[in-house]
């Protein structure tokens, strides 16, 4: 497996400070009755331009998001979407969905410094459906290896028979569910060199720290954060998984002293989710502002906790 250049996506100290708004269906849900082709693509030009100053990398996707690239700092790397966004609800097997215009080549064409593919995934699924997405999975780890191209893969599990992903069901098997898949996919024959993650308890259901009914003491979740840490070799990194800032900035100092060694985090609507609000309720001008002042605001309180806690990739 060729050893590929990460560098471009981290900061100078050797870590993920990235931004991710390569959402399409999510951002759409968001600004409401103002989802127009050009409020979505100005929407991320926005981030973009105000945040990538203060991070490392930015998760963008080829269909509203190559205009922000442009408007990216230059300093930050570029990380392009390969999948279409969500999945066919009609197919309770969540298959995954290249977007049908783009390649791993084209994506390098368009100055892409890695390429990030996301799949939902239950290890406890029907043989049949889990192969399916093995076999997406090395396709385009296939594909990254043949470009050269740095090959990031997102994992968010699930499970049909509970469903709720965000209940309380599903938080007390998600531990389970979230550190196999990740030991699934560290396996050579993916090609994959960075995992994207979700923390493996649901941080709302933690004693002390979140607001629901609790499933987990804080000794069972810091049990479950080293145990997800000895189940891959890769770089892996958190996302925020629709957290809020701050209880994200919490998860992130637990995780340290539980001893995970995450390599950082690629962060998208604990940022900047409050200026879609601005964006439909006063328009694009009072996004930008709010992104300029909580945006900015929320991404520096993240960067210092993520400096001290998250582990520099040598």
């Amino acid at each position: 497996m060729t050893i590929k250049d990460l560098t471009p996506l981290l900061d100078d100290n050797g870590i993920f400070s990235a931004i991710a708004i390569d959402q399409r269906g999510a951002l759409k849900r968001l600004l409401k009755d103002q989802v127009t082709d050009e409020n979505i693509s100005e929407f991320k030009g926005f981030v973009s331009e105000i945040l990538t100053p203060h991070g490392s990398s930015i998760l963008l996707d080829p269909e509203y998001g190559l205009p922000a690239a442009k408007k990216r700092d230059k300093h930050a790397g570029l990380i392009l979407s390969y999948e279409q966004t969500g999945y066919d609800k009609s197919d309770s097997r969540r298959l995954p969905r290249l977007v049908l215009n783009q390649s791993v080549k084209r994506l390098k064409e368009v100055d892409a410094d890695a390429v990030k593919i996301l799949i939902y995934y239950d290890v406890d699924d029907e043989v049949e459906t889990n192969e399916i997405k093995h076999a997406f999975v090395e396709r385009v780890g296939s594909e990254c290896e043949a470009e050269n191209v740095p090959f990031l893969l997102e994992i968010l599990t699930y499970n049909n028979q509970i469903g709720d992903e965000k209940g309380e069901a599903f938080a007390k098997v998600r531990p389970d569910k979230v550190n196999r898949a990740m030991k699934v996919f560290s396996d050579a024959r993916y090609k994959v060199d960075v995992l994207k993650v979700e923390t493996p308890v649901n941080m709302n259901y933690v004693e002390g720290l979140g607001t629901d009914n609790p499933v987990y003491t804080q000794e069972e979740a810091a049990a479950y954060f080293k145990a997800q840490d000895d189940s891959t070799h890769l770089p892996y990194i958190y996302l925020s998984g629709g957290m809020s800032a701050d209880l994200f900035q919490q998860t992130l100092k637990f995780a340290k002293q539980a001893g995970s060694k995450f390599n950082g985090v690629l962060c998208g609507r604990a940022t900047w989710k409050g200026a879609t609000e601005a964006f439909v309720n006063d328009g694009s001008l009072s996004a930008r502002e709010w992104i300029e002042q909580q945006g900015l605001s929320n991404l520096k309180a993240l960067n210092e906790v993520n400096e001290r806690y998250a582990t520099p990739i040598k």
